[in-house]
């Protein structure tokens, strides 16, 4: 993987396998090369050199080789492995479709319905076992919703996907407690506490 100042953002590019799908980054441990300037914003967008990165195969292709240590994210390859900075998270859910078993559904689902979610880098994600959602307070007294992706990457949901899941939420009692949630996927994933829900909406 080429470093800052050598043969710049393409050269990075050309260093990085092309496979059908996610390549193994799980398998890979590489050494440490350093950091380089690149960044995600918190709103989605990814710099380079301080520069957005205006190709959106090209972000796609970096997005399949990101992997997070801790609180630390990098890019990798077979061979090595350089140091980013996310602000957030690395990705933004931009798109929600609502489907059951077999085709997509109106609002008025049976239990069995899944969230899907489309990323900024067109990945597909069902919520459900595995694929969390969660929703964080914020100091202003809202909840942030995210989507996690894969492999401790995690996705900020839109705020206008938040008002359709606020739209979609139901109330159920949780451990002797009334919580206002989504389901999906078989599974319920909790907002906040009922009587609390309009204020986060």
């Amino acid at each position: 993987m080429a470093k800052a100042g050598q043969s710049g953002l393409e050269g990075i590019a050309a260093a990085l396998p092309r496979e059908k799908g996610l390549p193994p980054i799980h398998l890979w441990n590489p050494p440490f090369c350093g950091d380089i300037d690149m960044r995600i914003s918190a709103d989605g967008t990814w710099f380079y050199q301080k520069t957005p990165i205006g190709r959106p195969a090209l972000v796609r292709l970096f997005s399949t080789v990101l992997k997070r240590e801790g609180d630390k994210y990098f890019l990798v390859t077979p061979v090595e492995k350089v140091g980013i900075v996310v602000e957030d998270v690395p990705f933004l859910a931009v798109e929600l479709k609502l489907v059951g078993p077999e085709q997509d559904v109106l609002p008025d689902v049976p239990a069995a319905h899944v969230l899907r979610f489309r990323t900024n880098v067109d990945d597909w994600v069902d919520a459900g076992p595995g694929q969390a959602l969660r929703f964080e307070p914020e100091a202003t007294g809202g909840l942030r919703p995210y989507l996690h992706v894969r492999s401790e990457l995690w996705a900020k949901v839109t705020r206008a996907l938040f008002y359709d899941l606020v739209e979609l939420g139901e109330e159920r009692v949780v451990e002797g407690k009334p919580m206002f949630g989504i389901a999906s996927g078989g599974e319920f994933f909790v907002m906040a506490e009922a009587s609390a829900v309009r204020e986060f909406a």
